[in-house]
């Protein structure tokens, strides 16, 4: 028996997590008229945990969660065409991190930083698991 739940426990410990915290973009974003035209700083961060039961790579690169390809992702899709709500940006962030097959889940927080003089920034955090 201690045998079984030291080796549970172990495994409820042992999760790899990839972050990007606080990457901030220009994106044109947003429905409010003044919005429309001109693109404004957006701070995206994003958690991807690795699948259940996933090694952790140590200095294995083959094995890591590349954060590299997930800016450059965020990079593009920020210049890309118009995104109306924050919602709408992380939810094209959160499918392009699952093109790693090694993902399991993500947190993805869109926030535009210039809405309110008064307040650091305002948007949206999805999570969500791998589809299907």
């Amino acid at each position: 028996m201690f045998a079984t739940m030291k080796k549970s426990q172990n495994a409820a410990v042992e999760r790899y997590t990839v972050i990007v915290r606080g990457l901030v973009v220009m994106c044109s974003i947003g429905i409010r008229p003044e919005e429309q035209h001109s693109p404004q700083r957006v701070r995206v961060s994003v958690e991807l945990r690795g699948a259940e039961g996933a090694i952790f790579p140590g200095n294995d690169r083959r094995r890591v969660i590349n954060y590299e390809k997930v800016v450059a992702a965020i990079r593009i899709i920020a210049g890309g065409e118009h995104i109306d709500l924050c919602e709408g940006f992380a939810e094209r962030v959160a499918t392009a991190c699952f093109a790693d097959r090694r993902v399991a889940h993500v947190r993805v927080t869109v926030e535009k930083l210039d809405v309110f003089a008064d307040a650091d920034g305002v948007g949206a955090i999805l999570e969500r698991g791998r589809p299907g």
